[in-house]
C-alpha cells in the first residue's frame, strides 16, 4: 500500500512540475542539433539566438525548439531573456557547446518525478579537450548551477563567467552527474576563443570593476596561470593536452591585462 501510494504521488507530482531547457546560440549549426537533442526529455526547448548567418535557427526549428531572435547583450543578461521565455519555473541552461549526459537525464527526471526538494542544483561538467576528457588542470569538476527554480533568482549581469545567482537561503543540492562540455575544436580555434572573446570581455570587466594593471602585472600574471594550472591544479596529469591547457591560461591571463592595460592609458589620454 506505501509503496502504490508512492508511486501514485510520484506521478501525481510529475504530471505537474514541468521543466524548460533554453539555450543561447550564435552560428552553432555544429552543436546545436546534438545539444537539443540531448535534452529531449524536457517539456519544451528554449533556443535564443543573436544574429546567426548559418543554419541554427533552421536546425532548431526542426527539432522542435521555440526560437527567439536578440541583440547580444552579454552573456548573463541574454542568459535571463532566455529564462524568462520559458514556460516553465523550473529551467535547465545549457551552452550550445554542452550536452546533458544520460546519467544527467536520468538523474533530472528522476528530481522530476520527486518534485525537485531543492531550489537548484549544481551540476559536474566535464570537458574534452584534444578528444579526451580533461579531470585536472582546474577544469573538472567545475560545478555549475544550471537547473533550478527560475522565481528563486537570476542570472548575474557578468559580461564573462556568468552564473545563476539563488536568493539568500535558497537550497542548493549537487547531482552526481556530468555535463558533457566540447568547448574547443583545436588549437587555432582555443587562440581565437581567447582573443575575440574571453580577454577582452575579461578585461572589460575588469576595468569597469575598477581594477588595474600594469606591464609587471601583465607578465607576471601569464607565469602565475601556468604555474597555478600545470603545477598546483595538477596540468601535468593530462600529459600534452595539459601541457597545451596551461599554456593558454598563461595566454589568457597575459591577454586580458595588457588589453586592460591599453583601456586603462587610452581613457587616461
Amino acid at each position: 500500500m506505501d509503496s502504490a501510494l508512492s508511486i501514485s504521488t510520484r506521478f501525481c507530482q510529475n504530471s505537474v512540475v514541468k521543466v524548460s531547457a533554453c539555450i543561447i546560440t550564435l552560428n552553432e549549426e555544429e552543436n546545436i542539433g546534438d545539444a537539443i537533442k540531448s535534452v529531449s526529455w524536457a517539456d519544451e526547448v528554449i533556443v535564443v539566438d543573436s544574429g546567426s548567418t548559418d543554419k541554427t535557427i533552421e536546425i532548431s526549428e526542426y527539432l522542435g525548439a521555440k526560437t527567439y531572435s536578440k541583440d547580444w547583450m552579454g552573456f548573463g543578461k541574454q542568459k535571463q531573456f532566455a529564462v524568462e521565455k520559458c514556460e516553465n519555473d523550473w529551467v535547465f541552461s545549457l551552452d550550445a557547446d554542452e550536452r546533458a549526459s544520460g546519467e544527467l537525464q536520468s538523474a533530472i527526471l528522476e528530481l522530476k518525478a520527486d518534485g525537485f526538494p531543492a531550489d537548484g542544483y549544481r551540476i559536474s561538467r566535464l570537458t574534452y579537450y584534444m578528444d579526451r576528457p580533461i579531470r585536472h588542470a582546474g577544469w573538472y569538476p567545475d560545478w555549475q548551477l544550471r537547473l533550478f527554480n527560475r522565481k528563486q533568482g537570476k542570472w548575474s549581469d557578468s559580461l564573462i563567467h556568468e552564473s545563476f545567482q539563488l536568493s539568500d537561503g535558497a537550497k542548493v543540492e549537487k547531482l552526481k552527474a556530468d555535463i558533457l562540455h566540447y568547448t574547443v575544436k583545436n588549437a587555432a580555434h582555443h587562440h581565437r576563443m581567447i582573443g575575440e572573446r574571453y580577454a577582452p570581455f575579461a578585461a572589460e570587466q575588469m576595468f569597469l570593476s575598477g581594477r588595474r594593471t600594469s606591464p609587471f602585472r601583465a607578465a607576471a600574471a601569464g607565469c602565475s596561470s601556468f604555474f597555478q594550472t600545470y603545477v598546483l591544479k595538477a596540468g601535468f596529469l593530462e600529459g600534452f593536452p595539459g601541457f597545451c591547457i596551461s599554456s593558454f591560461a598563461a595566454h589568457h591571463a597575459f591577454l586580458k591585462h595588457v588589453m586592460l592595460w591599453e583601456m586603462q592609458n587610452s581613457k587616461n589620454k
